[in-house]
């Protein structure tokens, strides 16, 4: 049998009596590995025969190498040997090998160039290596003798530092005239180490010269290794104590400086430095209206003890809590040569209305309209028939005490407008003038058959004062009595001219109850609205009016606001007068509930903390910070003002005045609760007028909303009365009121509501005294009767004299006493009167001084209610 040695790990076994067969080349076997701590490990290990590559010997397996397969080591390759001859066939053997083909051949050529490849890497690594550790082993050597010098600069340092220290001492103990008996020299400070025997380096040296070096097992190199450095002995403690007779002279104690000594001479040195001129720093001074003078220090840099020294050269003496204005504050803050940037409480409220818009993306907006006119010439009538609503029949006592906003789609054209109903009654004006602010369009309604009234006129004022276009609508031309020219004459009065008289004020005649001319008014207001060209831009922060306020019992504060620039968005942050808030819902005029309304659309806006008052401004503001700046600022003002309009002796000589007159004056006293905040105002602006010299009403409490618990309690303690309109008391506010005993007035109408207290306050007034005079007499003579005194026997001169009324006694033409007539007889009888011409005997009551030629004077006194 002969074996040939493949490339491969297995041997091809030839035999003539038997078939080829692959045996392998390997045997495997498992062994045990120890390791250090008793640890250990099977591991997998393999037995190879020795590969022989060439040659006429056949390749026969010998004694095989063993070693862990998972912990072989890389061994370089050996450079390949040159391909020998193929061998020639054994003779006899009857079998032929196989010789190595072209591709065999070029395989194995290119097998043994990368393994020479590899081994070249192996050997360049391993150089690279090498190196790396001679420079790292001499980066460490220089850093030892790094150490060792900087160990030797050490010890030099501390024993100069003995020596100065020995030298100090005596010089201490010669100064206080003691001998240097016990000196000792400076090595005694401190102990030397103990001697330890030299040994003898590798090449020689002391080892106290040279570091000591450490063979490295295999002929490495040497690695030094420094001697440990010896341990300082440790100083003495330092003696403290306070520096006496005694322990300055002795000899045995050596003081020291101390650390109070030390930090007391860098205390002088900080304050020799800080003597120095430092550079001026100077500031921009943000100075308000009024600034404490510890604030304003601040804002200087500077000390307050400097400001109030100043202030003190002055001739002023302050505290550093102290207030000063902001003329003082600037007048300091520019002696110290800072600049002053003057700022005012009010600044909060910039930017918040009417920033200019420098956007070109604008877009059509529709026209607000405001009806305006007097009571009962059809205004909610005339937009009940334009919007198909019945209005009207909700306002109680048919008259409109509510202003409201609609929106009405024009037929013709198909867009929108918004009408703003204002009532007319005489009490409403301020209603009239807030829909006269926020509107385009006026339209004036005049009744044909009534003509111009007093509320139109007033109508007409504010349209001129609000500088907006009118068009005069005459109403119920249906009627038999309609006269249109009377009201275009009339009208002329007031200098406004209709078209049809050659004006340029266009009228239109309409009928509400028919539906006559609606679609004309419409058109005319399209006409008007195209001529004033409204655009606005839509994307913009919103910015509106409160038209009417009212506090809801289940969706709280609610404001019926007109959009007038920008779009309000729900979850906006408002802020509207004194109130704040965040947009919970907006509600249309229909009821329904939408996401946004733009401008001149009128909704309803929920989620103010409070109830704002009508006629406010209302703006979205970027964040709670800013709304609380506003209301605070704006709530500050208004409390300010109620104090001072409230407050007594304050402001100009003819107030002061006014105050000594009404200080004598009764007060009636009222709690008002009305459902909006329109409503009110008109109330108390009627009340108002309803005040003279002598009463009038004071109002203790009012706004909108139901009649509380807490305003009972409040009548209560003033002795007021309560007046709900269009509102009522819940169950716990009325059962205390009847418990005790406060009167609660309800009314719908302002009429009956201004008409009660006017009633009522004029029972407060103090009722005339009338004289009515009756007759003279003349005393002819005093006659004295026992048991009933003087009486005077009088002639009556002129008219009648009757007993029991107020007589005069007139002496020289001066009244000497004034009184009543107790006795008044007619001869011996006792009567009623006594007519001109007849004599009678008259005497006083508690009075005797009567003389003859005195004249008599008999009036009567009648006592007479006054009214408002």
């Amino acid at each position: 049998m002969v074996d040939t040695k493949n490339p491969g790990d297995k041997t091809l076994s030839v035999s003539p009596s038997k078939t080829l067969t692959l045996k392998p080349r390997v045997e495997q076997g498992t062994v045990r590995q120890s390791f250090s701590h008793g640890r250990t490990k099977q591991v997998v290990v393999e037995k190879r025969g020795k590969r022989r590559v060439g040659g006429d010997a056949p390749a026969t397996e010998t004694a095989g190498t063993t070693e862990p397969v998972a912990a072989r080591a890389p061994v370089a390759k050996a450079p390949p040997a040159r391909p020998a001859a193929p061998a020639a066939p054994r003779a006899n053997s009857g079998v032929v090998l196989r010789t190595l083909t072209e591709d065999e051949r070029s395989a194995r050529a290119s097998a043994l160039a990368e393994a020479k490849v590899r081994a070249e890497e192996e050997r360049r690594i391993a150089e690279a290596e090498a190196a790396r550790r001679n420079s790292k082993e001499g980066i460490e050597q220089a850093e030892r003798e790094a150490a060792e010098a900087r160990r030797k600069a050490e010890e030099e340092r501390h024993r100069l530092e003995e020596e100065t220290k020995r030298k100090a001492e005596l010089e201490a103990k010669r100064r206080f005239g003691e001998t240097e008996t016990k000196a000792a020299p400076a090595t005694t400070t401190r102990a030397a180490p103990p001697a330890r025997p030299a040994a003898v380096a590798a090449d020689g040296s002391d080892e106290d010269e040279a570091p000591r070096l450490i063979r490295r097992p295999g002929g490495g190199p040497a690695r030094p290794v420094i001697a440990p450095k010896p341990a300082a002995k440790p100083a003495p403690a330092k003696q403290r104590g306070r520096l006496t007779l005694v322990t300055a002279l002795s000899a045995d104690d050596v003081r020291e400086r101390s650390i109070a000594s030390f930090r007391r001479r860098t205390q002088r040195l900080k304050g020799h430095a800080s003597n120095e001129p430092k550079e001026k720093l100077i500031r921009e001074v943000i100075v308000p209206e009024a600034i404490t003078i510890q604030e304003l220090a601040n804002r200087m840099a500077e000390r307050a003890v400097d400001v109030i020294r100043m202030l003190m050269k002055q001739g002023a003496m302050h505290k550093i809590t102290d207030v000063i204005d902001a003329d003082t504050a600037q007048l300091i803050a520019e002696e110290l040569g800072h600049t002053v940037k003057r700022v005012a409480a009010s600044d909060v409220e910039e930017g918040l209305f009417d920033v200019v818009d420098v956007s070109t993306d604008t877009e059509p907006r529709s026209p607000v309209v405001t009806v305006m006119g007097h009571v009962d010439h059809g205004k909610t009538s005339l937009l009940d028939a334009l919007r198909h609503a019945n209005v009207v029949s909700g306002e109680a006592g048919g008259i409109t005490q509510h202003i409201g906003a609609y929106q009405v789609t024009s037929p013709e054209s198909g867009k929108k407008i918004t009408f703003i109903d204002t009532p007319g009654h005489a009490a409403f004006t301020a209603m009239r003038a807030r829909g006269a602010k926020v509107t385009d369009i006026v339209i004036l309604v005049v009744a044909a058959d009534d003509g111009v009234m007093p509320q139109t006129i007033e109508a007409i004022n504010h349209a001129k004062a609000a500088k907006v276009p009118m068009i005069i609508a005459i109403n119920k031309i249906d009627k038999p009595d309609a006269k249109p020219e009377r009201v275009r004459t009339e009208l002329l009065q007031h200098e406004v001219q209709v078209e049809s008289m050659g004006g340029e004020v266009v009228d239109v005649e309409v009928s509400a109850k028919n539906k006559t001319n609606l679609d004309k008014l419409l058109e005319m207001i399209a006409l008007q609205a195209e001529l004033l060209d409204l655009k606005t831009n839509a994307s913009r922060p919103a910015e509106g009016t409160v038209i009417e306020a009212k506090l809801d019992r289940g969706r709280g504060p609610v404001a019926t606001v007109l959009v007038q620039r920008g779009t309000l968005r729900i979850g906006d942050i408002i802020v509207a007068g004194a109130e704040m808030g965040r947009v919970r819902a907006l509600i249309s005029d229909q009821g329904d509930t939408v996401d946004e309304a733009g401008p001149s659309v009128p909704v309803e806006v929920l989620g103010f903390n409070g109830p704002p008052e009508a006629g406010d401004r209302l703006a979205v503001v970027e964040n709670e910070a800013r709304a609380r700046q506003v209301t605070s600022y704006r709530a500050h003002q208004k409390r300010e003002n109620a104090a001072a309009s409230t407050s007594g002796m304050r402001g100009s000589l003819e107030q002061m005045m006014s105050q000594l007159k009404t200080a004598g004056r009764k007060d009636f006293p009222l709690i008002i609760k009305a459902d909006v905040q329109g409503s009110l105002e008109a109330i108390l602006g009627s009340l108002e007028k309803l005040g003279t010299e002598e009463v009038a009403a004071r109002i203790l409490h009012a706004g909108v909303g139901g009649i509380s618990e807490s305003d009972v309690t409040l009548a209560e303690g003033f002795n007021a009365a309560i007046i709900g309109f269009s509102v009522r008391a819940n169950k716990e506010a009325a059962a205390a009121a009847k418990r005790n005993g406060i009167e609660i007035r309800y009314y719908n109408i302002i009429y009956d509501l201004v008409d009660d207290v006017k009633k009522a306050m004029s029972g407060l007034l103090a009722p005339t005294l009338r004289e009515t005079m009756l007759g003279n007499a003349e005393i002819l003579e005093v006659f004295n009767i026992s048991k009933v005194g003087k009486v005077a026997g009088c002639r009556v001169t002129d008219g009648t004299v009757e007993r029991g009324a107020h007589v005069r006694l007139i002496r020289d033409n001066v009244v000497v006493h004034e009184g009543k007539l107790s006795t008044l007889k007619r001869f011996k009888d006792e009567v009623k009167e006594v007519q001109s011409g007849q004599e009678c005997g008259m005497a006083f009551e508690n009075y005797g001084d009567m003389r003859p030629g005195d004249v008599i004077e008999c009036y009567r006194v009648e006592t007479i209610q006054r009214s408002l």
